[in-house]
Parts: C-alpha cells; sequence; structure tokens
C-alpha cells in the first residue's frame, strides 16, 4: 500500500512540475494585446523568420523594473530580437508611463501591450510571478523559459544561442 501511494505522489509530482513551464516545441501564446499606441497586436504582427522574447510582466512590479534596468544597457544588443512585452494591467496610462519611464519608445523591437482580463498568456505559460521570459527562435518554437529573472549574461548568452 505504501509503494502504491509514493507512486501515485511521484506521478503528481512530476505531473506538476512539468505544468509550470509550456512543453519545449510550443509555439508562442495567441495573445492579443492593446498597445501603447491603442492599436491591438498578435503573433501575426511578428516579422518573419526573427527570434522573439516575450516577457510577462507588470509595470509596478519591482522585479520587472529591476529586469528593464538591468536589461536596458543590453537592448541595443537585441536589436534582431523581437521584444513582446504584455502584462494583465489593464490600464495603458501604467503601461505608457513604464514605458516613458524606460525609455522604450525608441526601441522599434519592442512591443508593449496589456490583455486585459483575458488572462491568457499568463494561463498559458502558467505564470504564477512577474516577469516571466520566454525566448522563441526564428521558427517560432520555444527555446528556454524563465519562471525567475536570470542574471542579465545569462539571459544575453541564451538570446546568441537562438
Amino acid at each position: 500500500m505504501k509503494k502504491l501511494y509514493l507512486l501515485l505522489c511521484l506521478i503528481v509530482a512530476a505531473g506538476c512540475s512539468q505544468a509550470q513551464t509550456p512543453p519545449a516545441n510550443s509555439s508562442l501564446p495567441p495573445y492579443h494585446i492593446l498597445t501603447t499606441d491603442s492599436v491591438y497586436a498578435t503573433p501575426a504582427n511578428l516579422k518573419k523568420n526573427k527570434p522573439v522574447m516575450v516577457i510577462y510582466f507588470s509595470p509596478d512590479c519591482s522585479h520587472c523594473q529591476h529586469l528593464m534596468y538591468d536589461l536596458k544597457p543590453e537592448l541595443p544588443k537585441l536589436k534582431n530580437v523581437q521584444i513582446v512585452m504584455i502584462t494583465f494591467m489593464p490600464m495603458l496610462k501604467g503601461i505608457q508611463t513604464f514605458q516613458r519611464d524606460f525609455d522604450l519608445a525608441k526601441y522599434h523591437n519592442i512591443t508593449i501591450g496589456t490583455e486585459g482580463y483575458t488572462y491568457l498568456v499568463q494561463k498559458f505559460y502558467h505564470v504564477q510571478t512577474t516577469p516571466y521570459i520566454a525566448i522563441y527562435d526564428k521558427y517560432g518554437k520555444l527555446f528556454q523559459a524563465y519562471d525567475k529573472v536570470p542574471k542579465i549574461p545569462v539571459l544575453m548568452e541564451t538570446v546568441k544561442k537562438v
């Protein structure tokens, strides 16, 4: 009986650990976000054959702000990576302030928007804390996902491999 209980616990634990991130062959989430320009964006708006970094964030999250402070000096090196920053915060004003504070409008490869109350992307990635980062190769397949913010050199090394 104990062996059966232990086996069931192992199966449940394995299932829970795999539920934290999408499968390795997963493609981009089918997002539909309202951008800071009050225009809707979807994966169809992305350029073909370019890697994509999806950052699920909250404008008022200190970890998200710290990520942007650390990542900002590296942004010129990411000009060939399409960065899609998605939040659940429905107020465009907060997102626009975040964009202004980090001077992100000057980077044409960065799209920032809200998914509003749909939580589609949040559910897709099973996001529990922000920021959540997913990096996709030029074919739109998941290359690496981070539940917690990696060190910037680690993140940059991952992007180089894509």
